[in-house]
């Protein structure tokens, strides 16, 4: 991803979320996927798809059982 759809995905969940510390980075060796921070804990992974020209974004967040209350 360019550094332009990695800030604006940043904005768009800092607005969605109502949450400043949310960060998104590109990911080391790979260009079709970020990687999702709150703080320092990583949260997330926001993959691109394109089809047919038209471009949508996947947000996959993994809840391992164990974190549960």
């Amino acid at each position: 991803m360019t550094p332009q759809e990695t800030g604006r995905l940043q904005t768009y969940l800092r607005e969605k979320f109502n949450l400043s510390q949310i960060r998104v980075k590109p990911r080391p060796g790979v260009d079709d996927s970020v990687e999702v921070y709150i703080g320092e804990e990583f949260i997330a992974t926001i993959y691109r798809d394109e089809d047919e020209g038209e471009i949508s974004y996947a947000f996959t967040m993994t809840i391992l059982e164990m974190d549960l209350p």
